[in-house]
């Protein structure tokens, strides 16, 4: 079993920038797949961005690429998810995810097993 618990949410301006950090529970977090997906109010999830359980492979969407850059430290067992330039349409509930199967990065959400409680990211303009 592992357990996510995200923080780093709040209330920023349009422009700024937040990081958010997942911090994972067990040993076995680093042989999966860590990622985040985001749900903003009235719209369904979607992927933000996720990262093989090395850390050398991630995949970022197109809606956010360029702004937000994924990490994870796997001594620390957290996976971290640097936003800048922010936007109003970024403001949403934020989850981390994580997948058993440490190779599978994509967007598909079927195959993220675990999920945290969310954290909230607002950004006014």
């Amino acid at each position: 079993q592992v357990q996510l618990v995200e923080s780093g949410g709040g209330l920023v301006q349009a422009g700024d920038s937040l990081t958010l950090s997942c911090a994972a529970s067990g040993r076995a977090f680093s042989s999966y797949t860590g990622g985040w997906f985001r749900q903003a109010p009235g719209k369904e999830r979607e992927f933000v961005a996720a990262t093989s359980a090395s850390g050398r492979g991630s995949y970022v969407a197109s809606s956010v690429k360029g702004r937000f850059t994924i990490s994870r430290d796997n001594a620390k067992n957290t996976v971290t998810l640097q936003m800048s330039s922010l936007k109003p349409d970024d403001t949403a509930v934020y989850y981390c995810v994580a997948s058993t199967n440490g190779v599978y990065y994509g967007p598909l959400e079927g195959h993220y097993q675990y999920w945290g409680q969310g954290t909230q990211v607002t950004v006014f303009s």
